[in-house]
């Protein structure tokens, strides 16, 4: 027998509990159990006025933005379309049914002010990565290093050559990419990488690298550089920099020496390929295992020994190895600086 018509009757009351509505399963849930931002507040406190209207919780954009990375969401309204729609989206967000989605604007407003100047995602990476330590997910034994290009939105069309003359004063009163990009002409990670000049620059994204890194069609794009613990693959630190080799090397150290800073964590081999064989860094890696040795008590750390076979460069001492594989070349004997 066929049911009655399924018509819309509006209740005078509901009982609905998001609770019972996120499965057991969901992926939500897992990042859930693991998600600490008690400290969130407190750090970003100094960087709220004391009069005003209140602020929109900064736990809940932090929140937000970790349910766009875990889904792929990349722009900022779609990211605030599906918080309000999806359930399990405003379980995690802790918006109960009724509770209201910030506007998109809000966090341009706090990655480019509040968040940025007291460095907090990056605190909250290090929380993360301290609780993956403390789990014995990392053991700091053994680092890969790499770096990924990330295609930036600059369009070919709107760029202009690299001998052009340009009037970058002129356009930074009016666009913050282009005051970012004066502010960093000068460090080694940006403007001072090389002295080559670019072929195209885009006037929307000046500090995005024209390359063709990929050998096909080239694009503006930014390196994006990862530090890996080898035990079980998790990033120990990340840094950005422009597209191009002297960066990302000079972003590999820039990791290294603020993860054995930060995280307490000094790695006894690290893995690259033959790129970050470069006779700077190999001299920096070297002298860096010497110092530490005699800063433990060592007085004759020995001979390092660049030992090349089967494209594979180990650096060795009486207390570290470092692997570039890759790496062609010959047998070095000498110090570590030379």
């Amino acid at each position: 027998m066929m049911g009655p018509r399924q018509v819309d009757q509006a209740a005078l009351f509901y009982e609905f509990s998001l609770e019972r509505h996120v499965p057991a399963a969901h992926l939500l849930r897992a990042i859930d159990r693991f998600v600490d931002l008690s400290d969130v507040r407190s750090h970003l406190a100094p960087f709220y006025g004391s009069t005003g209207r209140p602020s929109i919780d900064p736990e809940l954009l932090v929140r937000m933005l970790l349910v766009g990375y875990c889904y792929g969401i990349r722009s900022e309204r779609r990211l605030c379309e599906k918080v309000h729609l999806n359930l399990a989206y405003r379980w995690f967000c802790r918006l109960g049914l009724g509770g209201e989605v910030p506007d998109h604007s809000t966090f341009s407003k706090n990655r480019h002010g509040r968040f940025r100047d007291c460095d907090l995602l990056r605190k909250l990476f290090e929380t993360v990565v301290r609780r993956c330590m403390a789990e014995g997910l990392i053991d700091g034994a053994a680092f890969a290093v790499d770096a990924s290009l990330i295609a930036a939105d600059a369009n070919k069309q709107r760029s202009a050559a690299g001998s052009d003359e340009v009037d970058w004063q002129a356009l930074a009163r009016t666009r913050r990419s282009v005051r970012e990009y004066l502010d960093t002409l000068d460090e080694a990670a940006w403007g001072a990488a090389s002295e080559t000049v670019p072929k195209f620059i885009s006037k929307s994204d000046p500090a995005a690298q024209w390359t063709g890194a990929h050998k096909g069609h080239a694009f503006f794009a930014y390196a994006n550089n990862y530090l890996i613990d080898l035990k079980v693959a998790i990033i120990v630190d990340v840094e950005a920099t422009r597209a191009i080799r002297q960066a990302e090397v000079g972003a590999a150290r820039t990791m290294i020496e603020r993860t054995e800073e930060r995280l307490g964590l000094c790695p006894e081999r690290l893995a690259a390929d033959s790129a970050y064989g470069s006779a700077e860094m190999l001299g920096w890696l070297g002298q860096r295992a010497g110092d530490r040795a005699a800063h433990s008590g060592v007085r004759q750390v020995g001979s390092y020994r660049w030992n090349v076979r089967a494209g594979r460069l180990c650096l060795r001492s009486t207390k570290r190895r470092l692997h570039l594989p890759g790496w062609q070349g010959a047998d070095f004997h000498g110090d570590p600086g030379e």
